[in-house]
């Protein structure tokens, strides 16, 4: 039994988790004891699979549908959560994304940017909003937003996606002030350029291209994300908040 399975077994929420790395994420929170709520939107099939695997392994998880822009939805989830686990969401990773357009500015609508605020800003903010009171009442919460390098490599054809990034990471300074008096921490992990299931069909050599010009010279894999999302969600790291951690390779500093 790991450090954090006798610390903590807590209820995590992971939005946007029958995929990519949020699926990671929710498997590598459940290994290490947490209880997990596997939100998806519309891949019922693949988030009931992620509930078979983290069960296979001895673990605790749950897949409940939503709309993470909607707080009607949101709500409806928390109450299905308190009834599955007898308890309030204490670990908030705010994952969910959806199509990320890469185009000219001149090519973009603003509805292509309201698109990605939704995700990055809107969903955040009603989860939090939503979550907030038990965390007060607990004096204790973890809210981990999943952010990009995008943001500070500045990608061109890609302003939607930074703009809202860059949003987020602004959500995530304001919000670990805000609530560390009642000891809710609140950070963000940006990702460099990790091949989920969205990347398939990428050129080999564009992939190799990006691991070369790393300082560790190697693609990321989904468990480097989750493996640093845990280490957030855990009681160990209490007394880090409001911070941006790039785990990139050292793609950026």
């Amino acid at each position: 039994m790991s450090h954090s399975q006798q610390t903590s077994s807590r209820i995590a929420l992971v939005t946007g988790a029958s995929k990519g790395l949020g699926r990671v994420i929710a498997e590598k929170l459940a290994a290490d004891g947490h209880r997990v709520v596997v939100n998806y939107f519309s891949s019922v099939r693949e988030a009931e699979d992620v509930v078979a695997v983290i069960e296979r392994a001895g673990g605790k998880a749950i897949a409940l549908k939503a709309d993470v822009r909607d707080s009607v939805q949101i709500a409806v989830l928390l109450d299905e959560v308190n009834r599955h686990y007898g308890g309030p969401v204490e670990v908030v990773v705010n994952n969910a994304t959806g199509p990320q357009p890469m185009k000219p500015i001149e090519a973009y609508t603003w509805q292509d940017f309201q698109d990605q605020l939704d995700f990055f800003v809107k969903a955040p903010v009603l989860l939090t909003q939503a979550t907030l009171s038990a965390m007060k009442k607990a004096r204790w919460g973890r809210i981990i937003n999943i952010g990009s390098e995008a943001f500070d490599l500045g990608n061109a054809d890609f302003s939607a996606y930074v703009a809202a990034k860059g949003a987020m990471l602004g959500l995530t300074r304001a919000w670990a002030t805000e609530l560390g008096p009642w000891q809710i921490t609140v950070n963000l992990v940006a990702p460099g350029w990790i091949p989920v299931e969205r990347h398939a069909g990428t050129p080999q050599s564009t992939l190799d291209a990006y691991a070369a010009q790393l300082p560790l010279r190697r693609q990321g894999v989904p468990m480097d994300i989750a493996e640093a999302v845990a280490f957030l969600a855990d009681d160990g790291s209490g007394f880090i908040t409001g911070q941006n951690l790039a785990v990139n390779g050292g793609n950026t500093f």
